[in-house]
């Protein structure tokens, strides 16, 4: 097992959100910065998206932690395709208990417990986490759940979800729960030089040597992740076991490049068109960044007050 030859006292690349591995790059600082503005500002609803596996889900997680002791969180992550009956699963979030659930007394539940919150000067905070398989029928659900605000103005809702979300925010028929929107931002992906500190901070934290991998390896990793942290943890997991099995001491770019051409072909890991060989064989020009294979084009990223802009016109 790797984790014995690398002397790591935990896996460092986990699949799984591990807030104890959370590294604060510069992107996810700002992303953080937005997200406690919008709880302490009272915003109503806070959006954060980002592509799969950028990290929104170990975010959201951080600031569960760091939340005060008066705030109540309730927390939705298991959203998909057919998700409905969105109150039952708001009061789930809450541990509200209902004996009736009929939608009268689901709803007056809901009331008595804001009520409850604002009386006693706390905040209901709801993170919903992949809101993006919300269809715009159960988010036009969520946008009345907010009026309640104008009785008992302790709700909020912080959204995550990825860039999908937007384009159903930007749609005509969803601008009242855009205007809902107080605060919003879209969570990139590392650079080259915040990967190689985010592997560095893992298996430092992992109780292994942060020097394991070296810079060679760091960039390939990064050239073939995108910098999208799902995608460097699974590389590097393959990486140590690979290095484990060659009894390699420090992980370098040779064994990175062996890895990228035996998982070439057939793999669900977006690699390059080209060999990772040598200088010499198959790929004669290695001093240039390695290629790889650019993700399908993506309309650029609006904001939501351009959004609102371009509806506002629409309707003069």
């Amino acid at each position: 097992m790797y984790r014995s030859f690398y002397k790591l006292h935990g896996k460092p690349f986990s699949l799984l959100p591990d807030p104890a591995f959370f590294y604060i790059s510069g992107k996810h600082r700002k992303a953080l910065a937005k997200l406690r503005s919008g709880i302490l500002n009272r915003a109503g609803i806070t959006l954060i998206t980002g592509e799969i596996g950028s990290g929104k889900t170990t975010l959201i997680q951080h600031l569960i932690h760091e939340l005060e002791s008066d705030v109540t969180i309730g927390l939705i992550n298991n959203i998909h395709p057919r998700f409905d009956d969105l109150l039952e699963w708001v009061l789930q979030a809450f541990e509200i208990e209902v004996a009736d659930t009929s939608d009268v007394k689901l709803h007056r539940a809901f009331v008595s417990f804001v009520k409850d919150q604002t009386t006693q000067g706390r905040t209901a905070l709801l993170f919903v986490d992949e809101a993006q398989n919300m269809s715009a029928h159960v988010l036009e659900e969520l946008r009345m759940l907010m009026n309640i605000n104008v009785d008992y103005p302790s709700f909020q809702i912080v959204l995550a979800g990825q860039p999908e979300l937007r384009d159903i925010l930007e749609r005509p028929d969803m601008r009242q729960f855009a205007q809902r929107i107080a605060v919003e931002h879209h969570l990139q992906s590392l650079d080259a030089e915040e990967t190689e500190k985010y592997i560095k901070h893992r298996l430092a934290v992992a109780g292994g040597d942060p020097d394991l991998f070296d810079s060679e390896a760091c960039e390939l990793i990064f050239q073939h992740s995108q910098g999208v942290p799902r995608l460097v943890n699974s590389l590097c997991d393959t990486v140590l076991e690979y290095g484990y099995e060659e009894k390699k001491e420090i992980i370098d770019g040779a064994l990175v490049r062996d890895i990228l051409n035996d998982r070439r072909d057939g793999q669900l890991l977006a690699l390059g068109e080209y060999d990772y060989s040598p200088k010499g064989t198959q790929m004669p020009d290695t001093d240039r960044a390695i290629p790889f294979r650019e993700p399908a084009p993506r309309k650029p990223t609006r904001s939501l007050d351009d959004v609102l802009k371009t509806l506002s016109e629409s309707l003069d």
